[in-house]
């Protein structure tokens, strides 16, 4: 215990300044929120999926949940069950084992749906294509409607894919 308070005193406070952020994308918050409620009337639903990835993309995802983003305060949620759903956000190259899950969330995913491929391992299948236990890339089995590229895709990445298949399938979001 006296060491560790020896080496606290002998550091001292840091002195360096706190980076400063990019806070450009926030001016465009109350614009996505609204067109969101204009398109759907309430809030957007995602369903994530995990096919078989690293888990490099769910922590991304994760990150979308943070006070930073604010994903609830653009009207944007996860849900537990494709069947309260109108997007599903799937990570990873589609697995054997996963495969019909896979078919069974989006069954259940009410109409009008959206895909949207989140990671490199989503959208060609990545690192894992040629292994045994993969049947490649999700649109291999789903209609796709977006794909986010990256391994993994920023944050900000993920969440202008949201808003583009948004855009894609409801055409009355301006770009």
């Amino acid at each position: 215990m006296w060491q560790l308070l020896k080496q606290i005193a002998r550091t001292g406070t840091p002195d360096e300044r706190a980076p400063e952020s990019d806070d450009a994308w926030r001016t465009e918050c109350q614009q996505i929120q609204q067109n969101i409620l204009d398109v759907l009337g309430r809030a957007l639903c995602i369903r994530e999926i995990d096919a078989g990835s690293c888990n490099g993309c769910e922590l991304e995802i994760h990150a979308l949940n943070s006070p930073y983003y604010n994903l609830e305060g653009l009207g944007i949620r996860f849900v537990a069950s494709p069947r309260h759903a109108d997007m599903l956000l799937i990570t990873g190259p589609l697995t054997l084992n996963m495969k019909e899950a896979v078919s069974r969330a989006y069954e259940a995913t009410p109409h009008p749906k959206l895909v949207v491929a989140a990671g490199e391992c989503a959208c060609t299948g990545g690192i894992f294509t040629d292994s045994y236990a993969v049947c490649g890339p999700v649109s291999t089995l789903l209609p796709v409607d977006v794909t986010i590229p990256g391994c993994p895709p920023p944050p900000i990445d993920i969440l202008k894919g949201i808003l583009a298949a948004l855009r894609a399938k409801h055409m009355m979001l301006p770009p």
